[in-house]
């Protein structure tokens, strides 16, 4: 079993910033890529960023130059910090790792946060 602990989320106004924490625990021989994806309310779950064990990353248009995806293997933990935010950033954030067990590999979720971008 693993589970996955996100933190970090809340209010901020427009131009602020936050940074969210995923800790994944549990069973786990390897993590391979972990990443970040955000819902709004009546949308589809989308990639917001995501980084490979090597490092490489890959980021959404709507995201780049303002958001930062970094990892601390040792930890395994993944951060996002978000610069600059904007209204349309509001939406639950989720933490997903692709995670090496004894029985396979398979992508676990986190709970999600909220991040709410407003005035």
């Amino acid at each position: 079993q693993v589970q996955l602990v996100e933190s970090g989320g809340g209010l901020v106004q427009p131009g602020g910033s936050l940074r969210l924490s995923c800790a994944a625990s549990g069973s786990i021989f390897s993590i391979n890529t972990m990443g970040w994806y955000h819902q709004a309310p009546g949308k589809e779950r989308e990639l917001v960023a995501d980084i490979t064990s090597s490092g490489s990353t890959y980021y959404a248009d709507s995201v780049k130059g303002r958001f930062t995806i970094s990892r601390d293997n040792a930890k395994n933990t993944v951060y996002l910090q978000m610069n600059s935010l904007k209204p349309e950033d509001t939406a639950v954030y989720y933490c997903a790792a692709d995670v090496e067990t004894w029985v396979g590999s398979s992508r676990w979720w986190g709970q999600g946060t909220q991040v709410t971008v407003s005035s």
